[in-house]
């Protein structure tokens, strides 16, 4: 298989669902002091400090917030920079740029800990942990707002009290529902037979929300289409990849993908 034929030095980090962009910043120097030129947008209507986001809950802005808005809001971000970038996401973010790079705006991307696209199949544990987000039985016109019971279980398993606290204080944030809804829409659909950018899935071992075996399936259905697609699992990780101690080895893990990915180490998809 022929390597890509574009190459890129600018990112674009697409942030997931439950926290705030603030989240990436230390992704953004590390990449940053590789050469690379980084975007961590906010998602509309989350500007503000996850303190004062919360503060703001219900919030009917973030309310109202659709997938399909997000989408459009990427793609113009993207639309704007000078170069094809490269999209790394995590959790929703993480189908979001399946999702773009499906649209054709990525040269690659890395789905991390990713949402399964709609049609996929769905464990049984993803949909208890997210039933009351998605609040199919609630109000759509008011955002939700994780618990920390939910948080310390389900998001940052396996951590301290204090560092589960501590993370929930600087990233967690309220939240749409219609987002949460719309993953089971038609609007979340991928069409794994079509030709696509090369894309890299890691997963954790340890993720409750989204278990690797669920991310696993998400990077098989690539394998059936003439494109690149790699999977990584790191065996000790919670959903939160941020704030773990270990998150250097998932960004040079990631860091050599990309810097290879015009090489010939990674087209064996194993």
């Amino acid at each position: 298989m022929a390597p890509p034929s574009e190459t890129s030095r600018s990112i674009v980090f697409v942030t997931g669902t439950f926290i705030g962009n603030t989240c990436w910043d230390e992704w953004k120097k590390f990449f940053e002091r590789k050469g690379y030129h980084c975007l961590a947008p906010a998602w509309p209507f989350k500007l503000a400090s996850a303190e004062e986001l919360r503060n703001s809950h219900p919030d009917e802005a973030i309310a109202s917030t659709r997938l399909t808005d997000l989408l459009d809001y990427f793609t113009a971000i993207i639309n704007a920079l000078p170069e094809k970038p490269i999209l790394i996401g995590h959790s929703l973010g993480g189908l979001i740029v399946q999702l773009l790079l499906q649209r054709g705006l990525g040269i690659a991307g890395v789905a991390m800990h990713s949402f399964p696209p709609r049609g996929l199949g769905y464990k049984l544990s993803f949909l208890r942990n997210i039933w009351k987000a998605a609040g199919l039985f609630g109000r759509a016109g008011e955002s939700y707002m994780i618990p920390f019971q939910l948080w310390k279980y389900t998001i940052a398993n396996g951590m301290t009290f204090d560092q589960r606290k501590e993370l929930y204080y600087l990233y967690a944030i309220p939240e749409s529902r219609q987002v949460m809804r719309d993953i089971f829409r038609p609007v979340a659909k991928i069409d794994f037979r079509g030709p696509h950018p090369p894309l890299l899935f890691t997963a954790g071992g340890r993720d409750r929300l989204i278990p690797a075996s669920l991310n696993f399936r998400n990077y098989k259905k690539y394998r059936m289409s003439n494109s690149i697609a790699h999977y990584k699992e790191f065996k000790d990780r919670n959903h939160l990849v941020f704030g773990n101690p270990e998150w250097r080895e998932d960004a040079d893990f990631i860091l050599y993908w990309l810097e290879d990915i015009n090489g010939n180490v990674f087209y064996n998809n194993q």
